[in-house]
């Protein structure tokens, strides 16, 4: 009988290929063959592959060998990696069979529905990697199945709440920002309604959800969308003590992935400054590779750290317009405070015991990370899927708070400190944080290790191909 050989298909920006990546090197722990197909613009950011006997690398070319930067625009970002993607996948199965080593299931990820077509055409069976939470795929699935109107009609009168099935009730900040009528990126949202126009046609089509049962447990209980499967939280599985000691990695011992350009001088400036920290005392601050901050608001979350006093790492990105002294008149006094960087290791400065609160955009990739460190967060949702994600740490986990915008959509210096306060303050509600992050810490590691629920539907799914 052949080795299963399974295609795993990743969007070439950070919150795509991260998952999928890791998601392939666990698959190729666990028994199969996996071959991981991206843009070779990853490269730059991935100088050190995973090593595997079982996980190979197809690479191509999409035209944009500098990947997606922030400003940039998404439209002609993603329409020209489907162009060049669904040729160069097309190769790479032809390729495939031709070498002996035939693709025998094909897994693609998040805003890559046309693969769904390719593996059709190849008569192919396929899975969906939905890399977000199970809460934002109900939405978009009742948005896409008749509740369109209610969720838009939200957007227009803020101070309502809607009640969807198998859901918390919602407000406009808490729904996807795509499904706003005033939305600029209706291509994007247009990609998410393939996915559910492929669901229709193969309404059996397994989807494996980066979440796990114990945090979305309502969703999936009132689940009568689709064949949703937990199977997160999806990081490289040596987290906090997994770091530390080896035990309890079962069949899915794997090595952490690298997924950015490591700067020894940046890199051994932070983490020496971190473990000469107290514990818990530092605020880890980072709004992910994509999301654009504007000056002005830049400026609040500058100067509220200030106000705030305590220590800090800054993960700053390279400005699109101009560069940070530009942006930021108080970076002297910040770099004479704190550490502001242009990288880190996101994983390794979560599990650092100094840090002791993540001020952060609320990507699924940072949320699942401070969950499965024990952080409590301090959320600053800035759009897509990122204002649902900071319900769920605000309502759901209770492992955080979420910012408030004023009537200029900026989040105010004042709002910034006391709410930096209150989580990593000492009194109840600090300590209450705290508790609760830990114990989704906890909650997070069972699940992934052997016996847990996704530990589990993983061996299942394996078992199944």
């Amino acid at each position: 009988m052949t080795e299963p050989h399974v295609l795993l298909v990743a969007l070439a920006t950070h919150g795509h290929f991260n998952p999928g990546l890791h998601l392939a090197n666990i698959l190729s722990h666990g028994g199969l063959h996996v071959t991981f197909a991206t843009s070779s613009s990853v490269l730059c950011r991935l100088p050190k592959l995973p090593s595997s006997p079982r996980l190979s690398f197809a690479f191509f070319s999409d035209g944009q060998e500098d990947g997606f930067k922030p400003g940039n625009d998404v439209v002609p970002f993603l329409s020209q990696f489907e162009l060049q993607a669904s040729r160069a996948i097309h190769d790479i199965i032809l390729k495939s069979k031709a070498s002996g080593k035939p693709i025998s299931f094909v897994l693609y990820s998040l805003l890559t529905p046309w693969m769904a077509n390719v593996a059709r055409s190849f008569d192919l069976p396929a899975a969906l990697f939905w890399n977000q939470s199970a809460a934002v795929f109900a939405i978009y699935y009742h948005f896409f199945n008749g509740y369109r109107e209610v969720i838009q009609n939200c957007f227009s009168h803020p101070c309502i709440n809607i009640n969807l099935p198998g859901l918390p009730s919602l407000n406009s900040k808490q729904l996807p920002s795509l499904c706003n009528p005033a939305n600029s990126n209706s291509f994007v949202l247009k990609l998410f309604e393939s996915h559910f126009q492929v669901l229709k046609q193969e309404p059996h089509l397994k989807i494996l959800i980066n979440s796990f049962e114990e945090l979305e447990h309502d969703v999936f209980r009132a689940n009568n969308m689709a064949n949703l499967i937990p199977i997160g939280p999806v990081l490289p599985t040596k987290t906090i003590e997994q770091l530390n000691n080896e035990k309890n990695l079962g069949a899915f011992k794997v090595t952490p992935i690298s997924c950015s350009p490591p700067n020894s001088r940046d890199e051994s400036k932070y983490y020496t400054w971190l473990n000469s920290k107290p514990k818990s005392s530092v605020v880890y601050v980072s709004f992910g590779s994509i999301a654009a901050v504007s000056k002005a608001q830049l400026e609040e979350i500058g100067r509220a750290l200030l106000d705030y006093g305590g220590e800090f790492l800054w993960v700053m990105r390279k400005m699109a317009h101009g560069n940070e002294k530009d942006m930021l008149s108080c970076l002297d006094e910040l770099e004479a405070k704190g550490k502001v960087v242009a990288w880190c290791s996101q994983l390794e400065v979560l599990s650092n015991p100094a840090i002791g609160c993540f001020l952060t955009h609320c990507g699924w990739n940072s949320s699942m990370e401070s969950l499965v460190c024990g952080v409590p967060v301090v959320a600053f949702p800035q759009w897509t899927d990122q204002g649902t994600n900071a319900k769920i740490i605000e309502d759901m986990s209770k492992s955080g708070v979420k910012l408030r915008v004023n009537e200029n959509g900026i989040v105010e210096r004042g709002e910034i400190k006391k709410c930096l306060e209150m989580v990593m303050g000492e009194g109840d509600k600090g300590e209450g944080f705290r508790r609760n992050a830990k114990k989704w810490k906890e909650l997070a590691n069972k699940a992934t290790t052997k016996g847990g629920s996704s530990y589990v539907n993983i061996r299942n799914f394996i078992d199944h191909l």
